[in-house]
């Protein structure tokens, strides 16, 4: 379609026209100088530097370029928030509904007590109360809505590397290098009711089983199960060749998962003791093992690609998340399969937990970062510099918005969702 008018008005082409006489000028081209004054009409057009119109045409040039530069960032801005508005993670009905909000910096706490690196964070299912464990060999246990530091659990002689509440809260269960459990009771002034001993190293990781069991994971390469009433081992598992670091439940408590330095994830029926999967992929120690929640097929059959309506009966036990000091996160299938890789971290990553919705994963890393992640997309949807040194591990609080990390920097923050 052709123009009906001219581009230019009147006075605009006299001023462009007589920028690029003094541009001819200025570079010594006399004849088209000469030729174009007498053209368009301006034979008594004579340069000047202090004309309005000396190097003008240089200087539009160089604004359109900036100007164009600008435009090109502008519109990037624009695409990025526009993605943000379509995500969930930003839309308004995310920012209605607690249970998609993420962790945001600042933290809302700096918890600083403990004087060695800080190996687990765990919060009460039901009140405002965070566990914290450390290798200098106490647990402190915190208010999370004041931030005040309430009591130091003192008993284990060398570092403890995980403590976790009961399902009812009465209870903390903790395991140490100094080959032990202990069962601590809340109700009590915490009081150290219970001491298991049976391991030959190190104790890693330790949860309840259900009400009535415990079960622990050790460097000397078992797994145990105990009773709680009685304290005594019911159950050794064997099947790792080398240190078990992590063990974690199904909802249910019919499954166990367990992570380990063989590089090795592997899932157990509870009440037998029967290895179910062995999951290899990992190129490194596997730091961190979980059963996803039934709450988050939903978002892992978007992943894949799966169909929700020709799926297994939605059972715990259908997926698998994992996570290595080989820089990954690993999403297995109830065939044994590695799905899907989360990368991202630029450094081992240490620990995972799902956020209560089962729509994100939440991890952290040695690269000092929590990330969380969108199950439906595998995409990083938030990351934030969690720690001046390395970061060890990481909590969902239940039931309010708060997500608790600890740090080889002796300090455990508590981060608010927003």
């Amino acid at each position: 379609m052709s123009l009906s008018g001219p581009i230019l008005t009147d006075r605009q082409k006299t001023e462009l026209e007589k920028a690029i006489l003094d541009f001819l000028s200025s570079q010594g081209h006399s004849e088209s100088f000469e030729a174009l004054r007498i053209e368009s009409n301006n034979p008594d057009f004579t340069p000047s530097q202090n004309d309005r119109h000396h190097n003008l045409l240089a200087k539009k040039w160089t604004s359109v370029i900036r100007l164009q530069k600008k435009i090109i960032e502008l519109e990037s801005k624009i695409e990025n928030l526009q993605e943000k508005l379509n995500s969930s993670t930003f839309s308004k009905s995310s920012q209605k509904d607690p249970s998609l909000l993420l962790p945001a910096s600042p933290s809302k706490l700096q918890l600083v007590q403990h004087r060695s690196p800080i190996t687990k964070v765990c919060f009460h299912g039901t009140h405002t109360i965070l566990a914290t464990a450390s290798e200098d060999m106490t647990i402190k246990i915190w208010d999370t809505e004041t931030g005040e530091f309430e009591k130091t659990l003192k008993g284990h002689t060398k570092s403890v590397h995980d403590v976790c509440f009961d399902p009812k809260g009465q209870y903390l269960v903790s395991c140490s290098s100094d080959l032990s459990v202990r069962i601590w009771d809340s109700q009590n002034d915490y009081k150290n009711i219970k001491t298991l001993y049976g391991h030959d190293h190190s104790v890693s990781s330790v949860c309840f089983l259900g009400a009535d069991k415990i079960v622990s994971a050790s460097r000397d390469k078992t797994i145990k199960i105990w009773e709680f009433s009685t304290g005594y081992c019911v159950k050794t598992i064997t099947g790792h060749s080398e240190w078990v670091r992590y063990v974690s439940v199904s909802e249910d408590s019919k499954l166990l998962i367990t992570a380990s330095n063989d590089q090795s994830v592997r899932v157990w029926d509870a009440s037998t003791g029967e290895c179910k999967q062995d999951l290899r992929g990992h190129d490194n120690v596997v730091e961190c093992a979980l059963i996803a929640p039934i709450n988050a097929y939903q978002y892992i059959y978007k992943l894949v690609g799966m169909d929700p309506g020709s799926s297994q009966p939605q059972i715990p036990g259908q997926f698998f998340l994992s996570c290595s000091r080989d820089k990954t996160i690993k999403l297995w299938d109830s065939s044994g399969q590695a799905i899907f890789t989360f990368i991202g971290h630029d450094n081992w990553v240490r620990d995972l937990v799902f956020h209560p919705s089962g729509k994100f994963l939440i991890s952290v890393s040695d690269d000092k970062t929590m990330k969380a992640w969108d199950l439906s997309t595998g995409r990083c949807c938030r990351t934030i510099e969690a720690a001046s040194h390395f970061v060890t591990c990481v909590d969902f609080s239940p039931f309010s918005a708060l997500v608790a990390t600890g740090s080889v920097d002796t300090i455990a923050q508590v981060w608010e969702c927003k």
